[in-house]
């Protein structure tokens, strides 16, 4: 019944500011105008009252990480989205952020579309131009001419790295691809307390205030969103696309979350994995008969750690759970203000994980994870000296395969394996108008790509088969819709490929074949397997053996589906792929020249100083003695470098993710004009010798054995200032500790 606070929100919301109703969306339809635009983007008029439309896409969340799916971790917000409507257990995605985002926007297989991989690994293959092409229309630019306004906020991760900077070009950025806002960050992981951000198509600062994390900054701007166009247009439906950074490493979050599951992991990761596996069943989440894969390779029992390993491993997960349960938090401050407009009833709500937990943090996890990218291992010993920080802006850890195994119960391998443990991911779907069956579970089969035709069906669009002129990719796609009112209904996906750098995969009516792919070992001599996975619901019992000629089937078909969708040829490059220089990008050339006052630079757009001799050299005026601050830097907390003058000394530090080479000045900086030099010799393979020198006087030197061979940061260049987190210790309690004097350019010169 609809109480009297109801109706009269309701009263004022048809009534506009002078007082007259407002057309309703009855009475005013854009459905006639838009089908001869868009080239017949609407299958018939847009319905009377159709639905709000809510994706919120979590990062590296696995299987077993919500409340709702049996995990120990709090979700209560979660937990009643669930309550109010579905949680599928048979849901895919394509093992890879980017690669998941782009079928999700776009309803084709990511091959298809250009995005074979992350953005970072983009190549000049056709499949793999880390962008989606123009042949796929988006959901938003459907969504927005239809009716709708479209806001995204947080993770975009669709646009070539060297390609978001201020200088552009735009036309993969989010505005570009049908969103009207956006607020986030435009990489596949930023540091939560310090993060790169973009506001529509600028960068931005992150407010410096206390108790900053972007979580919370991402759900304000999203309430903000919807309050500025229900305040002003509440006859239109919205599309809100919410991605937070959460939870992808670095695992950050605020110490009251953290400390909320202080000793909840001394127990370990075998027993919390055998408590989530029986909570599982006890739900209903998984079969009563399904069975706990082994232990993935790598991971050691719990048992035979020494007491400093538990120690810190546990510390690792807590950090995790917090970062989890403080995303839920936000979340639910979203969906609150959704009641408080009251359109939750007519909101079509799908809360997703893009891929599988990540094992990226390898056996002992790391309080960097630019360690595990330049192939730097992380000792427990290294942890424990940094164990206080962990989930601070003083790290960017990264916890063990032991706790991805645990998110990912009850399946095997990890984010990036097309294996359960990488594929099949948590999907909570509520539309209280829409879905009757609350509380339930849907066992059928459906991959991110369904997700498109889901929403389109409910907003009784479809996709277009001519947009902007430009002939379109059918879409591959098929509507869940049918599942809502059904939990036996027949389903309707009986085949889906899966491929990401190497490792191949093929569903096919009940049967899956896969392969684990070793880098460069030839793909011809890759082992594949087989599981009847209708009734192997955690992907256990290997048929391969037994069922030869079922295997060549699958294997069979996969190559058919790979032709099918621009999947071939295969190629296992990753970081080979970052390291290849891109045409037309920034980074192609020498010399550099930075103003002071520019925006922040991405790192795929800065001088590329890995493995070889360059200089960088200031040129300043100092109006007296005690004018200090940061000159030139890159990188954060955890690994960059920095040159500055602190103390009338000129100062550069170098980070190697966690060993830094430090020199300073034998001289003090003069008062007035200067040229200050920072200069790296290069005597061997990653190695050399860094000097100093002010006004061409020789100023200091410092020996540097390793630095970082494949990524310096995650952290872009600012000049002038250290606009994100402190390269530097020297300065942490003084902000950006912007440079005090005058900057006529920093320049790089590289050899």
């Amino acid at each position: 019944m609809e109480t009297l606070e109801n109706m009269a929100f309701a009263n004022e919301r048809r009534r506009g500011m002078s007082g007259f109703p407002l057309l309703t969306r009855r009475q005013f339809s854009l459905a006639p105008v838009l089908s001869s635009l868009a080239g017949g983007l609407l299958a018939q008029a847009p319905r009377a009252r159709r639905p709000n439309v809510v994706l919120i896409v979590l990062d590296d969340l696995g299987f077993a990480d919500l409340g709702c799916y049996g995990s120990e971790i709090r979700t209560p917000n979660i937990d009643r989205l669930a309550a109010s409507g579905l949680r599928y257990n048979n849901f895919h995605t394509t093992a890879l952020c980017s690669p998941s985002r782009a079928c999700l926007l776009t309803g084709r297989n990511h091959h298809t579309v250009g995005v074979r991989t992350i953005t970072n690994y983009a190549s000049q293959a056709e499949n793999n131009r880390g962008k989606i092409t123009e042949r796929a229309a988006t959901l938003p630019q459907i969504l927005l001419q239809g009716g709708y306004n479209t806001f995204a906020l947080g993770k975009w991760h669709l646009a070539p790295i060297w390609e978001t900077t201020a200088a552009g070009p735009y036309d993969n950025w989010p505005l570009a691809k049908g969103f009207e806002r956006y607020y986030g960050f435009l990489d596949g992981g930023t540091d939560q307390f310090h993060p790169e951000l973009v506001e529509d198509n600028h960068w931005v600062d992150p407010p410096r205030c206390a108790g900053y994390h972007l979580t919370e900054d991402l759900a304000d701007h999203a309430i903000a969103f919807l309050r500025d166009q229900q305040s002003v247009r509440p006859d239109k439906p919205f599309f809100l696309y919410l991605a937070p950074g959460a939870p992808h490493a670095p695992h950050q979050a605020p110490k009251e979350f953290i400390d909320r599951y202080r000793g909840a992991y001394d127990v370990g990761w075998d027993r919390i994995r055998g408590q989530r596996f029986a909570r599982m069943k006890l739900m209903g989440v998984i079969p009563a008969d399904a069975d706990l894969a082994p232990r993935n390779e790598g991971v050691r029992p719990w048992n035979d750690l020494g007491a400093d390993d538990r120690r810190v491993f546990a510390r690792f997960q807590e950090a995790y759970a917090g970062f989890v349960e403080h995303a839920d938090y936000h979340i639910g401050r979203v969906l609150d203000f959704l009641a408080r407009l009251h359109q939750q009833d007519n909101a079509i709500v799908m809360l997703m994980s893009d891929n599988g937990a990540s094992g990226e943090g390898g056996p002992n996890g790391t309080f960097s994870i630019l360690r595990g990218v330049n192939g730097i291992e992380t000792s427990a010993a290294d942890n424990l000296a940094h164990i206080d920080d962990i989930g601070t802006d003083k790290l960017e850890n990264h916890y063990p395969q032991g706790w991805a195994q645990v998110g990912n119960t009850p399946f095997q391998r990890y984010k990036q394996s097309v294996h359960y443990g990488g594929i099949r991911d948590p999907l909570v779907v509520s539309w209280p108008e829409g879905i009757k069956d609350r509380g339930a579970i849907r066992p059928q089969f459906h991959h991110i790509i369904d997700i498109l035709p889901t929403v389109l069906e409910a907003a009784g669009l479809r996709a277009p088969e001519v947009y902007r002129g430009v002939q379109q990719i059918p879409v591959a796609g098929i509507s869940m819709q049918y599942t809502f009112a059904d939990a036996s209904a027949p389903g309707r996906r009986s085949t889906q490929y899966f491929e990401m750098q190497g490792n191949r995969g093929i569903y096919h009516d009940g049967w899956k074949a896969v392969v684990f792919h070793n880098k460069g070992v030839p793909f011809d001599k890759d082992r594949w397997e087989l599981y009847r996975v209708a009734e192997d619901f955690s992907e256990v019992h290997d048929l391969a053996a037994a069922r030869p000629e079922k295997l060549q089937e699958m294997q069979a078909l996969f190559l058919s589906e790979a032709r099918r969708y621009g999947v071939l040829p295969l190629d296992d490059r990753t970081q080979e792929l970052r390291l290849e220089a891109k045409p037309d990008a920034p980074q192609n050339r020498n010399h550099f020249v930075y103003y002071a006052g520019m925006a922040h630079v991405t790192p795929s757009a800065t001088p590329d100083t890995r493995n070889r001799s360059y200089e960088i050299t200031a040129l300043v005026e100092r109006p007296d003695r005690w004018s200090d601050g940061v000159l030139v830097a890159f990188g954060g907390a955890t690994s960059g470098y920095v040159l500055y003058i602190l103390n009338n000394r000129l100062v550069h530090e170098y980070d190697a993710a966690g060993t830094v080479y430090k020199v300073e000045s034998n001289a003090e900086v003069p008062a007035g004009k200067s040229t200050l030099r920072f200069t790296f010799e290069k005597t061997g393979d990653l190695q050399g010798w860094g000097r100093l020198s002010i006004n061409g006087r020789a100023a200091g030197e410092v020996f540097m054995p390793r630095t970082l061979p494949v990524m310096i940061s995650y952290e872009g260049l600012d000049v002038g200032r250290d606009s994100l987190s402190p390269v530097s210790e020297s300065y942490r309690d003084r902000g950006e500790f912007p440079f005090q004097g005058t900057i006529e350019a920093v320049i790089f010169d590289l050899k």
